[in-house]
């Protein structure tokens, strides 16, 4: 194990968040690339761009969890998390060079449409960098002490990733998006396969204290189990997004109708879904987490924060797909190349302020004022942003300036959220938890894609984009100040605690 390691360095921090920097990095490169390339390079509707942007959404629900599961049951490459992030970076990698290349590959297949080809590799890409972001974000919990230990983990994985998401949107800007395409392709390739080498995972993942004699009594007796001793059912785990359902059944019915062309009369499914939605939220708010047994009470509470996170990502990913056509809207006179370089000199300023509050600001203000209020507060300010753009926002100065507000709460949302669920849950789950937790960002991103995109090309006046998202992050910052702090706990670096444990058996 490296020395920075044993020390919890900010040296090691900062080599911790460079898998999660990959991810981010070709997430970053979607935001900025892909709505303008289908729009303007191959001729896609809005329509058309919601439906490939929601491929990542149905990626997301099956390979986050999925793989979060078995990376908490498996020890591979002498780690749980290494070898699923080695292998989403490396397929992401080859999907971000697919993407500039997507006319040439649909001519060498002898097919005729373009958005089949860019579903594909859309798909691809997403379930790439989702295979990866749940080992990228587990292990930093995995090697991490429970409380500010664990904050400054997250949020350095934030600010080493915005720090990159700034250099991506800086490139797209100045270099254009095909440089940036390939310029990823290459970091995105070094960054998710080299770090993991250097960081040590613990075997004995969330183990530690009361089970200990049992760990040596395995050891001694050759029956070591390095998997989990919870094993969730399909049942129990729907019962745990049990806050999510309305956007489970909406996202269902949703994907059908765009496929089939199925669809009930009026908007009356979607109006049950949304009620259904609010209604859950509310009950699962409400509950109480006292007189309840720890592993009751981290239930509720990791259901209320899957209840609180979710309408701040319907905010955040519509902004994200549908921008473009905002700036189209507000500056008719711009080219395609112009319209591209402002939507990626607005996220250029998102990202340079979330880049640099989270360690600065976030953490400290964590620290002494609790994680929730903090996060919730800043999402509060994030919805006062996007109101500011869509009533004031008329030049791209206007828009660079607005977006540094709008950065406060994206800074927060990528990085509190993780380390608040993670005090919450079961630790030897944390790959299971940590991919339900992904579910309250991808559920509420279909209706991003689907009734989002819908409402956006409908209504002449694309303000009505950033109007919703302020509405949505606004109820989002309301639900999380009905939510628990969670309470930090004395623990030990588990790394170090692993290495006692071996020695004590040799």
């Amino acid at each position: 194990m490296l020395d920075i390691q044993k020390r919890l360095t900010n040296s090691f921090y900062a080599l911790l968040a460079l898998p999660a920097t990959a991810m981010g990095f070709g997430l970053s490169i979607q935001i900025a690339a892909l709505s303008w390339l289908l729009t303007f390079r191959f001729g896609l509707e809005i329509s058309d761009i919601g439906l490939v942007w929601a491929t990542g959404p149905i990626a997301g629900i099956l390979g986050q969890v999925i793989i979060g599961i078995i990376s908490d049951n498996v020890w591979i490459m002498n780690g749980r998390r290494r070898a699923f992030i080695i292998i989403g970076g490396v397929l992401a990698s080859l999907m971000i060079l697919a993407l500039p290349n997507i006319g040439i590959i649909q001519a060498g297949l002898g097919l005729e449409g373009i958005l089949g080809i860019a579903i594909l590799i859309s798909m691809v890409l997403d379930l790439s960098i989702n295979v990866s972001f749940n080992p990228t974000r587990a292990i930093i919990a995995d090697v991490t002490p429970e409380g500010r230990e664990r904050t400054k983990g997250y949020t350095w994985m934030q600010t080493v990733s915005g720090s990159f998401g700034v250099l991506s949107y800086f490139i797209g800007a100045v270099f254009g998006n095909i440089f940036l395409l390939y310029f990823g392709a290459v970091l995105v390739f070094f960054f998710s396969v080299i770090p993991p080498f250097f960081i040590k995972e613990p075997k004995y993942l969330g183990r530690y204290g009361e089970d200990e004699a049992d760990i040596a009594n395995e050891k001694a007796s050759g029956q070591e189990e390095l998997q989990s001793r919870h094993n969730a059912t399909l049942t129990q785990i729907f019962m745990e997004i049990k806050p999510l359902w309305g956007f489970l059944m909406y996202g269902v019915y949703a994907i059908v109708k765009r496929l089939s062309g199925f669809e009930f009369q009026g908007y009356y499914f979607e109006m049950f879904a949304l009620a259904l939605t609010v209604i859950l939220i509310a009950n699962t708010l409400l509950k109480s987490e006292e007189n309840k047994t720890k592993e009751e009470a981290g239930r509720i509470g990791f259901q209320k924060v899957l209840a609180a996170h979710s309408f701040s990502w319907i905010g955040a990913q519509s902004m994200f797909i549908y921008f473009f056509a905002f700036v189209q809207y507000r500056l008719p006179e711009l080219t395609e190349d112009g319209i591209g370089s402002v939507v990626n000199w607005s996220f250029f300023s998102l990202s340079l302020i979330a880049a640099i509050i989270p360690v600065l600001l976030l953490e400290p203000l964590a620290n002494k004022y609790g994680r929730i209020k903090t996060h919730a507060t800043a999402l509060a300010i994030m919805a006062f942003g996007y109101g500011l753009i869509a009533f004031i926002g008329h030049t791209p100065s206007l828009f660079y300036m607005l977006m540094l507000i709008v950065g406060i709460g994206w800074a927060s949302i990528i990085s509190l959220p993780f380390a608040i669920m993670s005090q919450k849950i079961n630790q030897s789950q944390m790959g299971l938890y940590m991919g339900l937790f992904n579910l309250s960002v991808v559920l509420p991103q279909l209706v991003s894609s689907f009734a989002v995109g819908d409402i956006v090309q409908a209504v002449d006046n694309k303000a009505i984009l950033l109007i919703i998202c302020s509405v949505t992050v606004g109820f989002s910052a309301l639900t999380w100040f009905m939510v628990k702090e969670p309470k930090d706990e004395m623990t030990e670096n588990p790394v170090l605690l692993d290495e006692k444990i071996e020695q004590q058996q040799n």
